[in-house]
């Protein structure tokens, strides 16, 4: 009995001493891993924080457009819905063979808009209150958005399409078929723009700038140069005037660095 109590007692002993000795070697190696490089407590993640500089750079490039995109609309008014729709079909019809015959493509010709709206007059009584509405009549609207990809041509567009029965419109966009260079180009000017700010600001910092970390791309858009104009058919004797200017495309860029201390 008193040699079993005693082997037990020896047994759990050694138990415990080993125990002991796992904790203190995982004690140990948190220590060691603690103190590197000079560490003083913190969890590792704050410790090996990497050190870093992140800049916006921005870069800019212009180009002439080499189409136009130009929104035109017949209206026609009648006393009735049938009326209206005939006369401005007619009036549609033969702009768009007429621009058709002056070399715009199919593919360039497109449907934007198309309503038929009743008109009404709003008479008054003697004394200032409103009377029922009265239907006059209808309107028609149709609109057609023309690429013009020969710019030369748009001022002769503009006269025939208003001598053809086009009596509203006049927004024009002035863009290129295919900016993808003039893109290109902007982005070169952009990330070259990044690094210049990165140096400064490592350089007033007093570190190095290390390497590349991450860049990335801002959706951007171009600026066309947009023009409208007002048309009426007394003022389309000579072909219209255009002045296309150039178009700007912007683009950003966010370039982070890492810094070498």
């Amino acid at each position: 009995m008193l040699s079993t109590r005693i082997a037990r007692t020896a047994h759990v002993a050694a138990m415990a001493a080993a125990l002991a000795g796992a904790f203190a070697a995982t004690a140990l190696a948190d220590d060691s891993n603690g103190n590197k490089g000079g560490g003083n407590g913190r969890p590792d993640g704050v410790r090996g924080r990497q050190a870093l500089i992140k800049v916006s750079g921005e870069g800019r490039a212009t180009a002439a457009p080499d189409m136009a995109i130009v929104q035109l609309s017949v209206v026609k008014d009648a006393k009735t819905a049938r009326e209206a729709l005939d006369a401005n079909n007619k009036a549609m019809a033969e702009v768009l063979a007429a621009l058709k015959q002056g070399g715009i493509a199919e593919r360039d010709l497109q449907t934007s808009g198309f309503s038929i709206n009743p008109q009404y007059h709003y008479p008054q009584n003697n004394d200032g209150s409103n009377r029922p509405p009265e239907l006059i009549g209808y309107q028609v609207v149709n609109g057609v958005t023309v690429r013009v990809r020969e710019l030369s041509e748009l001022g002769e567009v503009l006269d025939k399409s208003v001598t053809l029965g086009v009596n509203q419109g006049g927004g024009i966009e002035f863009t290129r078929d295919k900016p993808d260079d003039v893109i290109t180009e902007a982005r070169k000017a952009a990330v070259a723009d990044a690094i210049v700010k990165a140096k400064v600001l490592a350089e007033a910092a007093g570190v190095s700038l290390g390497r590349l970390i991450e860049i990335s791309e801002q959706a951007s858009r171009p600026e066309p140069v947009p023009m409208v104009r007002s048309m009426a058919k007394e003022s389309a004797a000579d072909a219209v005037p255009i002045a296309t200017g150039e178009n700007t495309y912007n683009v950003t860029v966010n370039v982070t660095f890492a810094i070498d201390q």
